[in-house]
């Protein structure tokens, strides 16, 4: 008698168990159901270059200004990532393979700028980034957009980031405010 009392107590609880589980899948179910399903964002060139690549050429720009070397190696890889993934994200535009256009315009002259930062070249620095420049306009003609005209920032663009020699980096407590 104990080993049926015992036997029926078990599957008692394994159904009480299974009922609660299944309650709570159904929960979820209809939880799943009612909440708003985000569209995917897939960015358009324009956003690209705009979000990813236009703010490291500025950086670049000001930071080569300053002859910040440490940053200048590390924004320049950021550019050309950033290159690699417009041309994963967008690889096709108007008929033209993003990948081919990146590499035959920017890689040399992106090689040309990596060169000049390792050897702390300011002269080749700025032959370079002029480079770098140049070969963002031919490419914004060869797809169509000539309007699109990269040039040397005039101005500082990023007033929440020094961008110059890590020794000439004001000292400003975390918190404070500049006057």
């Amino acid at each position: 008698m104990d080993g049926i009392k015992g036997a029926r107590w078990l599957g008692l609880g394994a159904a009480a168990a299974a009922a609660v589980l299944a309650l709570a899948a159904g929960q979820g179910g209809a939880r799943a159901q009612t909440q708003t399903v985000q569209p995917d964002y897939h960015p358009s060139l324009g956003d690209l270059m705009t979000m990813a690549v236009q703010p490291r050429h500025i950086k670049l720009g000001l930071a080569g200004r300053a002859r910040d070397w440490a940053y200048l190696a590390y924004e320049a890889s950021e550019l050309r990532n950033a290159f690699g993934r417009v041309a994963r994200t967008v690889p096709t535009y108007r008929n033209s393979d993003m990948a081919a256009m990146v590499a035959a315009n920017i890689k040399d002259p992106l090689d040309r700028l990596d060169d000049a930062i390792k050897a702390r070249d300011g002269r080749r620095f700025d032959a370079a980034y002029g480079a770098v420049t140049h070969a963002c306009n031919s490419c914004h003609e060869g797809l169509g957009h000539p309007e699109v005209v990269i040039q040397t920032p005039r101005a500082e663009m990023y007033p929440d980031q020094y961008l110059g020699t890590p020794l000439a980096r004001p000292l400003i407590p975390a918190g404070a405010v500049r006057r």
